[in-house]
C-alpha cells in the first residue's frame, strides 16, 4: 500500500514538474531543446509534402519516378548531396515533434476549453503518430532496410488473416475516414490557426497562412478519404490487394473521370500544406 502511494506521489510530482516546464517555455514543448528540434521536424515534414506534390505531378504527366508518398520523398532526399545527414536531422526533429505533441495532448492547449480542447488534444495525438511514423520510415531508410516499412496491402492481409479480420479491417477503414472528416473540419473551420501565435504573422501573413492551410488540410483529407475507401473495399471483398497507401490513393484520383487534372489539383494542395508547415514551424505554440 505504501509503495502504491509512493508511486502515485512520484507520478503527481512528475506531472507537476512537466506542467511547470511547459509553462516556462514559448510552446507546449517540454523544454527549449524539444521545441527547437520539433520546429526543425516541422520544416522536414513540410519538405516531405512538397516532394510528394512534385512526385504526384510527375505521375500526372506520365513521368516514371519514385512513388508519390513518404517513401518516395525520402528516396528523393537520399539521392541529393548531403541527403543522409539531412534525413538524420529530419528524423530527430520529427521524433522531437512527436514527443511535443504527446505532451500537448496530455496537458496542452490551455487557451481553449471543453470540446475544443478535446478535439485539439485528439488532433495532437494524430500528429504525433504521423510524424513519429515518418521518423521511423526515415530511420529504416538510413539503416538500409529500404525505408518502406510494411505496405498497406501487407497490413490488410495480416488483419484479414485474423479472426473477424474483415470486421477489424473495416474498423480501421472507418477510423481513417473519421480522420479525413476531422481534417475536413479543421480545414473548413480554420481551427489550425488557433495552434499558431498569429501575432507574429501580421494581417497579410495571416491571410496567406489561412489560404495555404485550408488548401493543404482539405487536400490531405481527400487523399486520406480515398485511403479509407480502399481499406473499406479490401474489407468488403476480403481482398488485401484492394488496399493501398498514399501512392495508391493519388494514383486512384488520377484515374478518375477528371483524370490528371484532379491529381494536379491535389498535388498543389499538398504543396500548400508543405508551405503551411514552414509557417507552422515559425509560429506554433501547441
Amino acid at each position: 500500500m505504501r509503495s502504491t502511494r509512493r508511486g502515485y506521489q512520484i507520478g503527481v510530482n512528475s506531472l507537476v514538474g512537466l506542467r511547470r516546464l511547459v509553462r516556462g517555455g514559448r510552446s507546449d514543448a517540454p523544454g527549449d531543446v524539444v521545441d527547437v528540434l520539433g520546429r526543425i521536424g516541422l520544416v522536414g515534414y513540410g519538405l516531405v509534402h512538397l516532394l510528394v506534390a512534385w512526385l504526384a505531378v510527375a505521375v500526372a504527366f506520365g513521368v516514371p519516378d519514385d512513388p508519390p508518398d513518404a517513401g518516395g520523398a525520402i528516396a528523393a532526399v537520399a539521392r541529393t548531396p548531403g541527403g543522409t545527414p539531412l534525413l538524420g536531422l529530419m528524423a530527430v526533429g520529427l521524433a522531437a515533434f512527436a514527443l511535443w505533441q504527446f505532451v500537448a495532448a496530455a496537458i496542452g492547449f490551455r487557451w481553449v476549453h471543453g470540446g475544443e480542447r478535446f478535439r485539439k488534444r485528439s488532433g495532437a495525438i494524430a500528429k504525433a503518430m504521423a510524424t513519429g511514423g515518418l521518423a521511423v520510415l526515415i530511420v529504416d531508410a538510413l539503416v538500409g532496410r529500404g525505408g518502406g516499412a510494411t505496405s498497406a496491402r501487407s497490413l490488410a492481409a495480416d488483419l484479414l488473416a485474423l479472426p473477424a479480420g474483415r470486421v477489424l479491417l473495416g474498423a480501421v477503414a472507418c477510423a481513417i475516414l473519421g480522420m479525413a472528416a476531422a481534417m475536413t473540419y479543421t480545414g473548413l473551420r480554420r481551427t489550425f490557426m488557433g495552434d499558431l501565435d498569429a501575432r507574429k504573422l501580421g494581417t497579410a501573413g495571416r491571410r496567406v497562412v489561412e489560404v495555404v492551410g485550408v488548401a493543404g488540410h482539405l487536400s490531405r483529407a481527400l487523399a486520406m478519404a480515398v485511403i479509407g475507401l480502399l481499406a473499406g473495399a479490401a474489407a468488403l471483398f476480403a481482398d488485401p490487394n484492394r488496399a493501398g497507401g498514399l501512392d495508391s490513393a493519388l494514383r486512384a484520383l488520377g484515374s478518375t473521370g477528371l483524370g490528371a487534372g484532379l491529381l494536379v489539383v491535389v498535388a498543389v494542395g499538398f504543396a500548400a500544406f508543405g508551405l503551411f508547415c514552414f509557417a507552422d514551424a515559425a509560429t506554433r505554440r501547441a
